[in-house]
């Protein structure tokens, strides 16, 4: 299976778009494709990181939630979702939507997200969640047009632990830790 941004995009009305369970095969091209998608330069301060724990643990926790978008060879899109349940509320959460920027604007992301929502209604979900950043725009509109509503805004904050005070010492005191250990070791001789 292909995710190559650089190929050219089949003509969707020559292919059929197929949505289906992720298999193994798909775990690294989900990957690169998240990967190009979920860079840490547009993304700095996200709550959470794209990397390849997010594909595989989601896929060996709920890989019935885990669902690709193929046209042709070519790797379209993907989301990442699960159940939460609370109490008495079965909750349903999109964890990760991705589509390819040559598949864009062509509903793949709108099968994905019906096709996801329709397991987790089966599952006994009957609250569903989605989040993004806020400046994500496309995004926004995209999931309120899907039906997703009661925007609430989250305040993330972050510290660059290389300028903390205590940071420094943490490291010279770790450093000086290791020195004792070594010099306390005996010597084997020879």
């Amino acid at each position: 299976m292909t995710s190559d941004s650089d190929l050219p995009a089949p003509n969707l009305e020559d292919f059929d778009v197929e949505i289906r369970d992720m298999g193994i095969d798909d775990l690294a091209p989900v990957y690169h494709l998240g990967e190009s998608l979920f860079t840490s330069d547009l993304y700095p301060y996200i709550y959470r990181t794209w990397d390849e724990w997010e594909v595989i643990g989601q896929f060996n926790t709920d890989p019935e939630y885990c669902l690709v978008a193929t046209v042709g060879d070519h790797l379209a899109g993907f989301t990442l979702g699960t159940i939460i349940s609370k109490a008495s509320w079965v909750y349903g959460y999109i964890l990760w939507l991705g589509v390819s920027p040559q598949f864009q604007r062509r509903g793949i992301a709108d099968q994905l997200v019906d096709r996801i929502v329709e397991r987790m209604i089966d599952e006994g979900a009957r609250f569903m969640m989605v989040d993004t950043d806020p400046a994500n725009i496309p995004a926004v509109k995209f999931f309120t047009r899907k039906g997703f509503g009661n925007v609430r805004k989250h305040i993330f904050l972050s510290m660059n632990l290389n300028k903390h005070e205590y940071y420094g010492k943490l490291i010279a005191y770790e450093r000086s830790k290791a020195d004792r250990q070594r010099n306390s070791r005996p010597r084997r001789r020879t």
